[in-house]
């Protein structure tokens, strides 16, 4: 039986299943909207001593100058549209994190500097292996830090290795080979970090004191978070 006319109750029923659960008359006044969602953070080092320091991304927006940079953050660098802040102050939840280790074209950021070289010199190679063998990764909230793991077992960077062909007489013929591409993710693949709308937060890339000094080249550390956010989007 249905009952015509009564508010909160449905006019059909579903044949054989009774009569349905009675439908609200209030309509939402608010939906969630869920996404995915990716933000990074880039540090810049010139040549210079690394070992024993502390690095914090996620603390400059884009079009500021931080990061160890001497010019603005731009699109490739950073897409915080405010420091530390999850954009549009929405509940963000961090399923995976890599860092991709660049190499510079010059030794400080000037104007011609660029993030076109390849690493395959005795160089370069050895900054890279430097900084992946001696920075780690943290959480900073504020009062709280927690580690999160060494940059060898973060993702979008699988390290060098392989022999390099010699420079000048007598060089080898064999050419060394590198790989330094996309790593899988897997940090918080199974308990994600989440991070409130309202949170201010960064990251701290650390060195230890065995860390040599950059040498020759600048170089650059870019940290990605992928997560998905929850929005919630006010309907009347």
């Amino acid at each position: 039986m249905s009952y015509y006319g009564t508010p909160g109750t449905p006019l059909v029923t579903a044949v054989g299943t009774g009569t349905p659960p009675p439908v609200p008359i209030q309509q939402p006044q608010q939906l969630f909207r869920y996404g995915e969602q990716s933000l990074w953070s880039s540090q810049f080092f010139g040549t210079a001593a690394i070992a024993d320091s502390v690095n914090r991304l996620f603390t400059t927006q884009i079009g500021q100058v931080g990061g160890g940079f001497t010019r603005v953050m731009t699109i490739g660098e950073t897409n915080l549209k405010e420091g530390g802040a999850i954009p549009s102050g929405v509940a963000y939840d961090v399923f995976g994190i890599s860092a991709h280790v660049i190499a510079c074209s010059a030794a400080t950021d000037v104007t011609d500097t660029d993030y076109d070289n390849t690493i395959n010199t005795v160089g370069l190679i050895g900054n890279l292996v430097n900084i992946l063998n001696n920075g780690v990764l943290s959480w900073d909230f504020t009062q709280t830090q927690v580690d999160i793991a060494p940059i060898s077992l973060i993702g979008s960077g699988g390290g060098a290795f392989g022999p390099l062909a010699a420079v000048g007489a007598g060089a080898q013929t064999n050419a060394g080979h590198l790989t330094n591409g996309p790593g899988s993710i897997w940090m918080y693949r199974k308990h994600p970090v989440a991070l409130p709308g309202s949170a201010t937060f960064s990251i701290i890339l650390r060195f230890g004191n065995r860390a040599a000094a950059i040498a020759t080249y600048g170089m650059v550390v870019k940290v990605s978070l992928m997560g998905y956010y929850k929005n919630i989007i006010e309907i009347g």
